[in-house]
């Protein structure tokens, strides 16, 4: 196998569908999500398999999760089968409640940081936001899978609440912004729930 196609020469690149100029919208967005797959396979490589047997596994599945969204994000054909579906949002939804519920109660503006796996899972989370705005900016020109855009929200968050639980079961403490107020407060409680 020729990793070489020399298809690509001349500024153009192949789609699902089409070419399109390696510049176009569409090939940054599904690039950048490549480089975030490559950022979450470092921080995957960082962390203990027996301190964290759930998140490792867990970065592992994104990773394959992020090449089917790099996959739909490719796909400009029209009637589409799109691989990133709902349910794999519930997933990272339902791994945040748990983690959040893990971590320290949170209630001011954190700086990136603490031990150097949770660093590397923020970049991450800003890798993960940068895509997500590169989709909007798509979306705002070309229809694209909507999935995949819920999916690297959920995603940013879910990289925030690892990087805590990150900290947290390696005893390092989150670094708080030095100059923020207090942002998270808990929900009042009804006097019923009381």
């Amino acid at each position: 196998m020729r990793l070489y196609t020399k298809t690509g020469d001349k500024g153009q690149t192949s789609l699902k569908g089409g070419r399109r100029s390696k510049s176009d919208l569409r090939v940054e967005a599904y690039g950048t999500c490549d480089e975030l797959n490559s950022f979450v396979g470092r921080a995957a490589a960082l962390l203990d398999d027996e301190v964290f047997p759930d998140i490792k596994p867990e970065l592992v599945n994104i990773q394959h999760e992020l090449f089917d969204c790099g996959s739909d994000l490719s796909t400009i054909r029209k009637e589409p089968e799109f691989k990133v579906k709902e349910e794999m949002i519930t997933f990272l939804e339902e791994r945040i409640d748990e983690y959040v519920k893990e971590a320290p109660e949170l209630q001011r503006f954190i700086l990136p940081g603490g031990s150097i796996a949770s660093a590397e899972l923020h970049v991450c989370r800003t890798v993960a936001r940068r895509t997500e705005r590169l989709c909007a900016a798509l979306m705002d020109k070309e229809e694209i899978n909507q999935e995949v855009f819920k999916y690297l929200n959920r995603l940013s968050d879910y990289f925030f609440a690892v990087a805590r639980v990150v900290n947290y079961r390696q005893q390092v403490r989150d670094v708080e912004y030095e100059r923020s107020a207090i942002v998270f407060r808990k929900p009042k409680q009804k006097k019923n729930d009381q």
